[in-house]
This record gives structure tokens, C-alpha cells and sequence, in this order.
């Protein structure tokens, strides 16, 4: 009888404990179940961000450099490849989140149609110079000015880029208000630089539309015209990041970045030379980030 009672309380222990080891399991996998969900959750919510990527050297930088950072945040991110006003249109309709070469004065006509959807977030640089440029050895020539009476030695032109630009807007203003005899002649800006390029190399003459930042300064040796007459015109621009208003309540981790985004216009500078040199974008884009890693931990918020 002792026997079949010990038998008895032996089956029953193990049962109790086989019921809580069950248990135990059951519960630590759906603690790792809903730990799981959480994190799945939190990487779901943050949204596919799209970037405005216009057709200029100065957007390839920053927009490569925040595409990185975004994409290490968590953020699936896209491009969109597409003139100023297309983008624009895009920030209104929030296909596009995110643009990082917003020009002012030059683009404001740009931001007061959309103001209701799309603002200012951050400013990337200020005192980006651009204007009429000549070569240095056209010694006698510094201002504007100096180019009266001498419009034919550079074949009474102007070098520009597309005349959809707003910026290159301001060169017929210049030219009228000096009364010079140049006419603007506008092409891409790969062509206006190859005709530049062959110019400089036999030595002669030329105007052309130039700005800040840019690579033709380390490539061409060449000076921005001072402006004395008419400083409103042809002045310095400051270069802001723009965003659809939606964005910091979509992607506040991202808002909080591209709102602390500055960056020096001598590195933007030094990248485009690099890229117009060959390198790839994103690796000259990846030096960056690995060199400013506490610039980059500033503007994170971290």
C-alpha cells in the first residue's frame, strides 16, 4: 500500500512540474512573439522617404550623404530625378518629403506658390556667391562695370545655363542696368562649361554664369564679378533643406536630422570636384560621414 501511495505522489510531482515547465516555455515565447511584433512595429511605421534630386552638382552631395544616414536610421529611402519645379510639385503633394539645394532668393517664387504644404527645415550654408564670371587674366575686368566697351572681346555674350533657371534670370537685369552690349546664350551647364573649358585653354575672353558651390572654381581659374551698381542683384544666396509639412509628424526621427542639417560650402566644394573627377557618389558621399561622425551624432539629436 506504501508502495502504490509513493507511486501515486511520484506521477502526480511530475505532471505539476512537466504543467509549469509548458507554462514557462509558452510564456517566454510569447514574451519573444510580442518583442518580436514590437520591433517589427517600430521598423513598419518609419515610412519610405522620397528625396527631390535636381539635375545640379550641388544636390548630389547632400542628398547622397542624408540618403546614408536615413537608411542607417531605419528609413527605406528613394530619389526622384526631376527639374525644380517638378520637385516642387512633388514637396506639395508629398510624393516627394525631403529637398536639399533650396536657393533663396532664387527659388522663392517656388516656395510662396507652396507655402501651404512645404517649408524651410534647416539651412545647409549661407554666402553662396554667384553671378557674372571671367577668367584671371582678364586682369582689367573685376566688376561688372568693366565690361562696358569691351563687350566684343568676348563675342557680346554670356555664357549661362538653362534658361528655365530662375537664377540666370538676374544676368539680363545686370546687363541692362550697366547698358552693356551682351546677350545671354543659354545651354546646359555641361555645355556652357566645355565652351568655357575651350576658351581658357587658347587664353581668350569669356563671360559666363558662375556660382558657389561649385567645381568649376577649382577646375577653371577664374573670379566672380563684383557687382557695385545693383548689389540686390547677383547677390550672395543662402541654401536651405526643404520638406513637405507632413514630414515631422510621418517621420519625426528624420525631421529632428534634416532640422539640424548644416554643412560647410568649402567640403560640398571639395565633394563635387571629386565626383565631377569620376569617383563614385556615394563612396565620396560615405568619406564624408565617416569624417564628421560627431557632426553627424549632433544633427541626430544624439
Amino acid at each position: 500500500m506504501k508502495k502504490m501511495l509513493f507511486l501515486l505522489a511520484a506521477i502526480l510531482l511530475a505532471v505539476v512540474m512537466y504543467g509549469c515547465t509548458s507554462s514557462n516555455e509558452s510564456e517566454g515565447a510569447s514574451d519573444d512573439s510580442e518583442a518580436s511584433n514590437e520591433s517589427g512595429d517600430s521598423q513598419a511605421e518609419k515610412p519610405t522617404l522620397t528625396f527631390g534630386k535636381t539635375p545640379w552638382t550641388s544636390t548630389v552631395p547632400p542628398t547622397e550623404i542624408a540618403k546614408i544616414i536615413l537608411e542607417d536610421m531605419g528609413y527605406t529611402v528613394n530619389e526622384k530625378e526631376a527639374n525644380l519645379g517638378v520637385v516642387f510639385t512633388g514637396l506639395s503633394e508629398n510624393d516627394v518629403n525631403i529637398f536639399m539645394d533650396y536657393w533663396e532668393p532664387q527659388h522663392e517664387q517656388y516656395l510662396e506658390k507652396y507655402s501651404d504644404s512645404v517649408k524651410i527645415v534647416s539651412t545647409s550654408y549661407g554666402d553662396a556667391d554667384w553671378g557674372m564670371a571671367v577668367p584671371e587674366y582678364m586682369e582689367d575686368i573685376n566688376d561688372v562695370g568693366d565690361l562696358k566697351g569691351k563687350e566684343d572681346s568676348v563675342n557680346n555674350e554670356v555664357l549661362a545655363i538653362e534658361e528655365s533657371d530662375p537664377a540666370v534670370k538676374d544676368i539680363p537685369k545686370a546687363v541692362d542696368a550697366y547698358n552693356l552690349d551682351l546677350e545671354m546664350i543659354n545651354s546646359s551647364e555641361a555645355a556652357m562649361l566645355a565652351a568655357t573649358e575651350e576658351k581658357i585653354k587658347n587664353e581668350e575672353p569669356v563671360v559666363l554664369f558662375g556660382w558657389r558651390p561649385h567645381s568649376m572654381f577649382n577646375k577653371f581659374d577664374i573670379k566672380l564679378l563684383t557687382n557695385e551698381k545693383i548689389p540686390e542683384v547677383l547677390g550672395s544666396s543662402a541654401v536651405h533643406v526643404v520638406a513637405n509639412k507632413e514630414l515631422e509628424k510621418e517621420a519625426p526621427e528624420a525631421y529632428e536630422f534634416i532640422s539640424n542639417w548644416s554643412m560647410p560650402i568649402d567640403d560640398l566644394e571639395e565633394m563635387i570636384t571629386k565626383i565631377d573627377n569620376g569617383e563614385n557618389p556615394e563612396e565620396v558621399a560615405q568619406t564624408w560621414i565617416d569624417n564628421n561622425q560627431d557632426k553627424i551624432d549632433k544633427m541626430k539629436g544624439e
